[in-house]
Parts: structure tokens; sequence; C-alpha cells
């Protein structure tokens, strides 16, 4: 005779960047294991995998695909599917600013984590009063690579360079569209080399 099987309950979410509602499960054993060992590999891209493959299993709506995800909506996510397989709540241990030794223990409730919005954000950037830059998220990948890699020599500008270039949908003016699907990344570093872009894009 088989062993009984739990039957595993299913939650909403509203995705922060599009509002889209998804519904997701609670981490399975095999799942937090995988989620433990790459923690303690301490090893960028395992923990990365591990994350991405936990969400994919996790997740029961159709066509949500994990790597192209704003960074955020991957945390924001990750969070929730935490808060209802291990505990509603965190327990931290805060070092006071003041004399950085005093500590303080910190009870954060998982549903009171929030994503803010500024009401006048924006996707687009106009560059000259006709050509506008569109511009997308930064995925898991490209945060993980522009501030975990630390395998190559580039400079910070470079990687700057490098994260603007990845993140641009399309370029667009009245009468023109030219999408960044179509471009190689060489193409777009190099129409960034030879553009106009305001300062604010890289803050």
């Amino acid at each position: 005779m088989p062993l009984p099987k739990i039957s595993t309950p299913t939650y909403e979410l509203e995705l922060p960047s599009s509002g889209k509602k998804i519904k997701y499960r609670p981490f399975l054993v095999r799942e937090e294991k995988i989620l433990i060992l790459a923690l303690e590999s301490e090893n960028a891209d395992q923990i990365t995998s591990a994350i991405k493959t936990t969400l994919k299993d996790c997740i029961q709506t159709r066509g949500v695909k994990i790597d192209e995800l704003p960074t955020f909506d991957i945390e924001y996510i990750f969070l929730n599917v935490r808060g209802k397989s291990v505990g509603e709540s965190i327990d931290l241990v805060v070092t006071c600013p003041d004399d950085g030794e005093t500590t303080v223990p910190v009870k954060v409730y998982i549903d009171e984590i929030v994503v803010q919005k500024d009401p006048k954000h924006s996707t687009d950037i106009n560059l000259d009063g006709n050509l506008t830059l569109r511009m997308k998220y930064p995925s898991l990948n490209q945060f993980i690579q522009n501030n975990f890699d630390f395998s190559d020599e580039e400079s910070t500008l470079e990687k700057s360079f490098e994260v603007i270039a990845s993140c641009i949908d399309m370029i667009f003016d009245a009468d023109e569209c030219w999408s960044a699907a179509d471009c190689t990344k060489k193409e777009l570093l190099s129409w960034l080399d030879g553009t106009w872009i305001p300062l604010t894009l890289y803050r």
C-alpha cells in the first residue's frame, strides 16, 4: 500500500511590477534541502540556481518566466513562499548605528513587507525631446552578475554600462522603433558610447 500524500495548500500573490496575480505553494522538504545546500556552498551561481529552481516549482500559475522577472518581484515572491513554508515572521538582530555594538532583537512580519512604488515612476526616459529610451528591470541573473561576480576585472563604470545596455527594451521616436532584442550587446554598448544619457540614469 502506498504511503498517504498530504495535500499542499496554494496561495495568491500580486506581482509588484505588473499587478499580475499568481498562485504559489510552500516549499516541499526536497526544495528546502536544495536551498540549504546551496546556501552552505556560499557559491553565488548555486544559490541563484537553487532559488530559481525552487520558485519555478512553487509557482503554480502558467506562463510565469522566472528568468525574465525583475529582481524585486523574485525577492517578493521568495519572501512570501518562505513565509508560508517556514513561518510568517523573521527574527533579526539589529546593531544600533550609534555605537556599532548594541544589538536589539527585532521581529519582522513578512505580510507587512511591501514594495514601495513612486507614483511618478516610468520606464521611459526622454533623451532629446524626440528620441525615447524604454528600459526594463534587471533580472536576477543580471543582478547577481553585476553585484557578486568578482571573477573579472571590469571597472565599476564598465559594469554600469553593461547593466544599462542589458536593461534597454527599445528605443523609439514618433516614426520608428528599434528593439534591443534585435541588437547585439556590442551594438547596444556602442550606441550608448555615442549617446547623451541623463546622469540620473546611472543613480
